[in-house]
């Protein structure tokens, strides 16, 4: 069983959450979890092609280092790892839903209508490092279709890097292309609603600013590799200034692809009086 349904199965009776708090089921839950995080990072920062034996040892090194994270910050209890220690949901989307008033157009001299304007930013996150981008007005149920490697142009769906520290920042960067390319770089924070659940992201910060087509030309690595570095009002465009957004910081709320449908997110703004995402 995945953790979420061990979880459950502890709800049963009393001999069953005994069973459920078994090491070995948590051991190999936090195992598969964040030993593939220990593999990526040191295969994206390495120049080398590594044979099997290496593999094996950077494999071994991985274990190693939970092993020894275990011990030291979690008294040796692989379950309350999986709980305390922050992790990337990889089985839905992260959805940030954000409204804002908009002036309409005037129908009479005394009168001037206004229209609520709703939008959503869709956040798909791989173990891997890399993750897929998304504003749209569509609603959750049919943004989830297209939010996958093979989308196609139309559906306006963008790849980025990513990489969570221990103390459960994000931080992002995306670039859009087109007549002048424009980087998005965010900084978020996971949290949840309760243990374990790492369902909710806090928006701490997206910027905006311009990229120098030529620093692109023969660049194959991280976008977060070419941003390192960078001051937070720094930009290699003059046309595209440097901008820190105010707007669109909603939190984002993880929605699991088989909710997708039934999530009250798909509800029309008229039925949704009053929802705070946080």
């Amino acid at each position: 069983m995945n953790p979420y349904t061990l979880g459950r199965a502890a709800c049963v009776c009393r001999k069953w959450k005994y069973t459920a708090r078994n090491p070995t089921l948590w051991r190999a839950a936090c195992l598969k979890t964040w030993q593939v995080s220990v593999l990526i990072f040191v295969t994206q920062f390495s120049c080398y092609i590594f044979s099997s034996i290496q593999f094996y040892i950077m494999k071994r090194t991985g274990m190693e280092a939970n092993y020894m994270m275990v011990r030291s910050l979690y008294d040796s209890s692989w379950r309350r790892m999986w709980l305390q220690r922050p992790r990337i949901r990889i089985d839905g989307l992260y959805v940030s839903r954000n409204t804002y008033i908009h002036t309409g157009v005037t129908e009479w001299q005394f009168k001037k209508t206004v229209n609520v304007v709703c939008y959503y930013r869709y956040l798909r996150l791989f173990p891997s490092g890399k993750f897929l981008y998304k504003i749209s007005p569509d609603k959750v149920k049919d943004a989830v279709k297209c939010m996958h490697f093979r989308a196609s142009k139309a559906d306006c769906v963008f790849k980025g890097d990513y990489i969570l520290s221990e103390d459960g920042q994000i931080e992002m960067a995306l670039l859009y292309p087109g007549h002048r390319y424009t980087l998005v770089r965010m900084r978020l924070r996971l949290r949840g609603t309760t243990v374990g659940a790492n369902n909710r992201l806090d928006v701490l910060k997206i910027l905006t600013t311009g990229v120098n087509a030529t620093e692109l030309k023969n660049w194959t690595g991280s976008i977060l590799e070419l941003v390192e570095g960078w001051e937070e009002d720094e930009t290699h465009d003059p046309d595209v200034p440097a901008v820190s957004h105010s707007r669109g910081l909603s939190p984002f709320v993880f929605v699991p692809f088989e909710e997708a449908d039934t999530s009250v997110l798909n509800l029309p703004v008229e039925k949704m009086d009053y929802y705070v995402p946080g």
